[in-house]
């Protein structure tokens, strides 16, 4: 933990209402989006991260700082949401994120397809171009590619779904994917090398036909 985070845990154990405010807000929106990605309703999301937050109070003198706060509060918001999860029989078995193979021959998505995954930024390499006033047909095409991504990434098995989710739409490190899902970083890799692999695959031919309409234009 930084001296920073200490010293925030520190408030949160005196029960100091500004401080658990501003955790709140620092990771409400990223915590209900990770949970959308297991369970089959934002407002079942929502149910995960209020049961998470107080997982949170109830958890805060347990914690032992052993990862950043951050992390012990994903890997909180994980575990209820897959335990939702096999309540709503949408579930991945933990033995699912193990992988065959450390190497992967296939290409990954070029972040160059760059676009925004919700109407809600996130800090990761994905983000989109801002709304263009002057170019209603770039927004339309921005807006076309973000709902097509977000039909592929629904599609993805969730093994592959979450990481590609945390590292890349959520800008998180390796380290604190395998920290928060608890897998190895080899795992990890390959994990999303594969994601990005089926996106760049999904998505090819509508990228095309999308550069190829506006060159007519």
């Amino acid at each position: 933990m930084s001296l920073e985070e200490s010293a925030l845990l520190d408030a949160l154990r005196r029960g100091d209402e500004e401080a658990f405010a501003r955790l709140v807000g620092e990771h409400h929106a990223s915590l209900r989006r990770v949970a959308r990605l297991y369970v089959a309703s934002a407002a079942i999301a929502d149910e995960v991260v209020q049961d998470t937050w107080l997982g949170v109070i109830r958890g805060l003198w347990a914690f032992e700082g052993r990862s950043s706060l951050k992390t012990w509060i994903f890997r909180i918001l994980v575990n209820r949401a897959r335990t939702r999860a096999v309540r709503e029989s949408r579930s991945t078995p933990l033995s699912a994120f193990s992988t065959d193979s450390a190497a992967d021959p296939e290409p990954s998505l070029s972040p160059d397809h760059a676009v925004s995954w919700d109407d809600s930024p996130a800090p990761g390499p994905w983000t989109g171009p801002s709304p263009d006033p002057a170019s209603p047909e770039r927004n339309l095409l921005t807006k076309e590619l973000r709902e097509k991504l977000r039909t592929v990434i629904d599609a993805l098995p969730s093994n592959l779904k979450i990481v590609v989710w945390l590292r890349d739409v959520e800008g998180w490190s390796s380290e604190e994917v395998c920290n928060a899902l608890a897998i190895q970083e080899t795992n990890q890799r390959v994990l999303l090398h594969r994601a990005r692999s089926r996106l760049r695959a999904a998505l090819e031919s509508y990228l095309e036909g999308a550069r190829g309409a506006a060159g007519r234009r």
